[in-house]
This record gives structure tokens, C-alpha cells and sequence, in this order.
């Protein structure tokens, strides 16, 4: 079914939306109307609000091209926040790119989990991440704890320059450095809060994911091998090390795979002190502690 053809070479904002929701609509992305007027808002640079007061607002030329443009990319399934550039992330907004995995609200639970165990929010806390990609993590919790220093590794340069744009943005550039590392292979000293999203979908699993994940997003960010675990394997092995006797680590993990954590935990002189649900009452983010 083609494309609706715009009269009179006119294009009001009503009728390319109309027109970009069903080619979304056959490409089979789920939020179609919804992406389609955020990046109608983009191209126009106006609030939702405003767009929705102004439907029958005439597109030039130049920005209906763009917004074909960007409707085409998102029909080939390449995310939204990757064509946009940004994604929020409780209350703030993140640069995103191809080297990042978009972050997303089930790590919402992480940062909760955290908070909720942080008695006193003005202490001057240590914070590592490992992995840390756009830098959402640990930049949120460094926005909440006024006085926290952080720490953010990962092992790919374009990942950390897209998290020293964020920590600019969010003017924290003071406050927190960037360590290019195999997770803990180039860390020293000790840590009250360490953090991580590792990679952790089974290698056979990746093939099953929408297409905006496994066609778009990095794999180095998304494979944890055969079961998953890879990356927990090597991280608990140091954790030990790393941790302030008072500290505690804070895990994001997949659907499944607590009891595998608590094993490895366990094997390292680590504890689970406390498991955090997500808003779909699945268990998302593991508080580990040392055992001694």
C-alpha cells in the first residue's frame, strides 16, 4: 500500500503524520504513532502541545524531506533515541549512539535500589561503574548524591566519549573520570558503591530480540555468552577487592537469572542482601555485600 500522496504539494503536520504512522504502521513497529510525532516534534523543534495546537501548520519543503528521511530510518528499525540522538533517563536527558545501548526504564530499578540504601545522601561516597556506556547510571546517581565522586568504566572509547558529553552536559565533568578498562583490570583501590549493567543475554538468545536491539544496538553491550553469565563471572572474581568493608555492589541481571547470581556471589565471599522488582514484579537489580 503506498504512501498517502499530499494534495497540491502541500504538507500540513496532520497530513504527514497520518502519512508516517502507516508506513510505521507496516513496517511492524509496535509504538508507530507514538514515534511518529516525536520526531514530527523534532523536526519541527516544537512540544507536544504545540504540535497538537498546531496540526494544520504547513511543513516546508525542507523539513518534510527531513522527516520522510527520519520516518525511513525508523521503518528499517534503527531506534528512535539512536535517530533522535537522546533518550531521558529519570527526569534527564542522555546523548545516545550506535556505540551505547539506549537506556531504558527497567534500569530505573538499579538507581532505586541504590537510593533506597544510601542512609545518608550527602555523604562523599565513591561510585564505580563498570560498563558504563552513556554514562545514565552512574551520572543519575552522582545528580542524587551531591557530594559522591564516580568512576566510570568501559572498554569502548566511543562509549566513553559519548558518557564525558553527558557528564558536560549535566555539568558533573568535576566529579566524575573515565577509565578505559577490561572491567576491573586497570582499577585500583576501593569502592563504597560499585555498579553495573553488564552484558547478559544468552549468545543464542540475541537472534530472538526485536530488531532494534539486535540489528542496531552494540553487540559487545548485549552478549554475555552461552548462559549469560560471562561478564558476572570475571566482575564478582574482583569485586572482593574493590569493595569498602561497608560497601555494596548493585547488579542489573535478566529475567532468570538470580539463583545463578546468588551461586557466584557466594563463590567470592559475597552476599545477596537484597533483591529489587521491577514495575513488572520481575527481579531486576541484586545488592551484593561482602560476607566478611
Amino acid at each position: 500500500m503506498p504512501s498517502i500522496q499530499l494534495k497540491n504539494n502541500t504538507f500540513s503536520a496532520k497530513d504527514v503524520l497520518l502519512s508516517a504512522v502507516l508506513d510505521l504502521q507496516r513496517a511492524h513497529v509496535e509504538s508507530a504513532s507514538l514515534d511518529a510525532r516525536i520526531l514530527l516534534e523534532y523536526v519541527l523543534g516544537v512540544s507536544r502541545e504545540q504540535l497538537l495546537m498546531g496540526m494544520d501548520r504547513t511543513l516546508t519543503v525542507e523539513q518534510e524531506a527531513q522527516y520522510r528521511h527520519l520516518i525511513a530510518l525508523r521503518a528499517e528499525r534503527r531506534p528512535l533515541a539512536q535517530i533522535i540522538g537522546r533518550r531521558e533517563f529519570w527526569g534527564a536527558d542522555f546523548t545516545v549512539s550506535e556505540y551505547t545501548l539506549d537506556p531504558r526504564p527497567d534500569s530505573e530499578t538499579l538507581i532505586e535500589a541504590v537510593l533506597e540504601r544510601v542512609a545518608d545522601k550527602n555523604a562523599p561516597l565513591k561510585i564505580l561503574d563498570l560498563g558504563t556506556g552513556t554514562g545514565c547510571l552512574l551520572l543519575t546517581l552522582l545528580r542524587e548524591l551531591p557530594n559522591a565522586q564516580g568512576t566510570g568504566v568501559d572498554i569502548c572509547p566511543n562509549a566513553m566519549g559519548v558518557a564525558r558529553e553527558n557528564a558536560r552536559a549535566l555539568e558533573l565533568e568535576t566529579r566524575v573520570e573515565f577509565v578505559a578498562s577490561d572491567w576491573c583490570e586497570q582499577l585500583s583501590g576501593a569502592f563504597d558503591i560499585i555498579i553495573s549493567n553488564p552484558p547478559y543475554i544468552p549468545t543464542d538468545d540475541i537472534e530472538t530480540l526485536a530488531p532494534e536491539v539486535k540489528k542496531f544496538e552494540p553487540l559487545l553491550a548485549l552478549d554475555g555468552g552461552k548462559d549469560g553469565l560471562d561478564c558476572y563471572r570475571t566482575i564478582t572474581a574482583k569485586l572482593p577487592a574493590h569493595l569498602t568493608p561497608s560497601g555494596f555492589a548493585a547488579f542489573e541481571i535478566g529475567i532468570g537469572q538470580q539463583r545463578s547470581l546468588e551461586m557466584l556471589a557466594e563463590e567470592h565471599g559475597l552476599k545477596v542482601s537484597a533483591v529489587k522488582k521491577d514495575l513488572g514484579g520481575i527481579p531486576r537489580c541484586l545488592i551484593l555485600t561482602l560476607t566478611s
